[in-house]
């Protein structure tokens, strides 16, 4: 534990920040997992709109520093094209 009140400070923002990113990531995570699952026995249209969702939460993650943006894009590409690959 901090000795130092700015360091307490310091340890409490971190906590808050750890959390928020944690729950960023999850988001992401968690849409594309529910892409993937309705591309192997769903409907086209939940994929779609999991996928929207997916994109929503990547970019966020990308915008807010938890994800770098070339790969919040790569994964972005790379889930898109299974998609689409499925569409057909």
């Amino acid at each position: 534990m901090p000795n130092i009140k700015s360091a307490e400070k310091s340890l409490r923002q971190t906590k808050k920040r750890t959390a928020r990113n944690a729950a960023r990531k999850d988001a992401y995570r968690r849409a594309i997992k529910h892409t993937v699952k309705a591309l192997d026995g769903g409907t086209r249209e939940d994929a779609l709109k999991f996928a929207r969702e997916a994109q929503k939460a990547l970019g966020k993650a990308a915008k807010v520093g938890v994800l770098k943006k070339k790969a919040a894009a790569r994964k972005l590409s790379r889930l898109m094209k299974r998609v689409n690959a499925a569409a057909r």
